[in-house]
This record gives C-alpha cells, structure tokens and sequence, in this order.
C-alpha cells in the first residue's frame, strides 16, 4: 500500500497547485514504511499515526475533525486523481442548489467502469437481489456513465461534501469497521434533506484490490455491515435476515469466485520521450518507446511516464481502452524509482521498484 499511498498523494497534490488545501493521511497501524515515507517526501502533510487499526468510519473521522476546510474529499490512499478534477467537482458544487455529497466516475487500473460509482438505496428488496447477482437494481443503471444527475449512494474511496454537512449528520457512523459506512453516510445525508450528485465528466482511478480483496473475510463484513445498515435504518426483515446469514455462510465459496484477468505480457511499451536503462535492465526485455497512445495492442503492458504525462492524459488513456482490448497498464510516478499498477479489481496490484 506504501507505493499506492506515494502514488495517490503526487496525483493530489498535482490536483491541489491553486486550491487553498490541507493534506491529511491518517495511518490505521499500517505494517509498512508508509508513515515513513511520508514524512521524508511529504513533509507538508498532516500525518496522524493512529496505535491500532481503528478501521475506516473512526479513521475518517479522526481526520476530519482535524480539517480546517471548507469542503471535504474523503478518498482512499489506492486512487489517482487528474489535475482538474477538483477544480471541476468545486465548481460544480456551487451551482448546485442544496448540495450533499458530489462524486465522480471510478474506473480501475485497467480503465474498466466501476459501477458502485452510482448505487441505488439498497432497500431490503434490492439487497436480496444484489446477493442472488441480479445487480442491475443495485446500481443507478438508467444514468450514463459520463452523464451528471442525482444519485443516491456513493462509495467512500472518493466524496466531497462541506464539512459543516459531515459533522450535521455526525460523520461515519463507527458502528461499522468497513464497508457499509459510505452507504450510511450517503444516506444520512439524503435523509437530512440534500442531494447528492454525480458527475462522469471527471474520473478517478480506484485501484480497488488494494484496500478490498474479494475473499471470505471481505464477505462477512460486506454482509455484517449490511445487516448494521438495515437495523438502523429499516424495520426488522425476517426474510432480508435469513439472505444476509446466507450470504455470511455461504462466504468461503467466493474466494475463487473472481474471474481470473492475468493476462500474458509479450511487450511493454513506454509512454514517454526517453528509455530509463534502471527500467529496461529490471524488466529484462525490450521497451518499445512511443510519445503518444496511438494505437491500443492486445497483449501488451503500457508503461505511463508521469515525468512526461500528467495524471489526467494518464486517466484519459486508461478510459478510451477499447472494451475488447486485453492491454495493462502501470504508471511511473514523477521522481520515483517504482512502476505501479493493477490488472484486477479482485486482486492486489504489482509494484516493480528498479
């Protein structure tokens, strides 16, 4: 997560040069160097090392009582932003009239749409649903993807809203560790009588298998923190009840469940204007060199220099990935000595240092 963390903060601070800003990361007892490093390459963040894993809602909420600004974006350390986006999403947000929360389109690290961008209330009837796979009611369906409009739910790897609103409907509730307290919120902030809206004409790379990997321990507190959602918030369902002990039991069969999305690397092409030998020398095969996306080649590992490109033409070649096109993709943040990337949303991504 460290090198995902290093990412994610050069992309906002990217995103932040005329915003007058404050950086916070809150660390859950993370078992890497992350404090570490950010305290050596980002000195102006705030960083506050929690002792123990306190889990998403206490974390968030940690942070922002820490929060001097006007609006706040809660967003996960496995994302990249583009430099406008903020920018866009502010703006948006005061022609808004009675603004909630306002997200953006999420695609992962292989530019695939991430479809809980835009989530229906999950009333007992449509959880049901979601457990049996019938998904489509889950999710807003009848809204484009880079269309704007009123959504209900967001998920919590990416949210803006004003602090003053987070702190009336009092924050993540920290009844749940993770998941299920973006819903919450979202809904809270519904219920107080604002709304909340998408925008697809801006996106965020969500990595996604960073911070959720799709196994038994991951089901459980999905459906346990459903089952928190449903007991504040609607009467006693004995049916929806029965689903969610279903699904918690069931939980262990879903482990390798995931499609498989490895794909065979027989090139890598480097986006950028020169061959670093330290990268060439670690991969231990020949780089092809391109200044520009041309063209998208199946097979094929897409190496995107950020010491040549900025994070938004980085986005923008992730999203016009053909939809049959097998290509991966990894990044080379500014001044680093990594490649990062990740070819699932299931599973956790790579990280090549040189």
């Amino acid at each position: 997560m460290r090198h995902f963390l290093e990412l994610c903060l050069k992309s906002v601070q990217a995103a932040l040069t005329d915003i007058d800003s404050e950086i916070i990361v809150v660390d859950n007892q993370s078992a890497d160097d992350s404090c570490i490093m950010v305290k050596n390459l980002f000195p102006e963040v705030i960083l506050i090392e929690n002792k123990e894993n306190l889990g998403f809602a206490k974390g968030n909420n940690i942070g922002v009582a820490k929060a001097k600004g006007e609006y706040l974006c809660i967003l996960n350390p496995d994302t990249v932003v583009a430099e406008d986006t903020f920018k866009l999403l502010l703006n948006d947000s005061e022609l808004e009239k009675n603004l909630g929360i306002i997200a953006c389109r999420l695609i992962d690290g292989q530019g695939r749409f991430l479809p809980e961008s835009k989530r229906n209330i999950p009333t007992p009837y449509v959880a049901i649903k979601k457990i049996l796979g019938l998904s489509r009611s889950y999710y807003v369906s009848d809204l484009d993807q880079k269309a704007s409009g009123e959504v209900p739910i967001f998920v919590g790897a990416f949210m803006i809203l004003k602090n003053s609103i987070y702190k009336e409907v009092n924050g993540f509730d920290e009844d749940y560790f993770m998941y299920g307290d973006d819903v919450d919120l979202s809904y809270k902030v519904l219920r107080a009588g604002y709304r909340n809206i998408y925008n697809g004409s801006t996106s965020v790379v969500h990595y996604k298998g960073e911070s959720t990997l799709k196994d038994e321990v991951y089901a459980k507190r999905f459906y346990g923190a459903m089952q928190i959602f449903y007991d504040k918030h609607f009467k006693s369902n004995s049916i929806f009840d029965m689903f969610v002990w279903l699904g918690i039991k069931l939980a262990p069969l879903f482990k390798n469940t995931s499609k498989n999305t490895n794909t065979t690397v027989k090139q890598y092409v480097l986006i950028s204007s020169e061959l670093s030998k330290p990268l060439l020398d670690v991969l231990k095969q020949n780089v092809k060199l391109k200044l520009e996306m041309d063209t998208y080649e199946n097979n094929t590992e897409y190496i995107l220099d950020n010491n040549y490109l900025n994070f938004k033409s980085i986005i923008e070649i992730l999203s016009n990935t053909p939809e049959n096109c097998n290509a991966t993709y990894k990044i080379l943040p500014k001044n680093s000595n990594f490649i990062i990337g990740s070819n699932s949303s299931k599973r956790r991504g790579e990280v090549i240092t040189f």
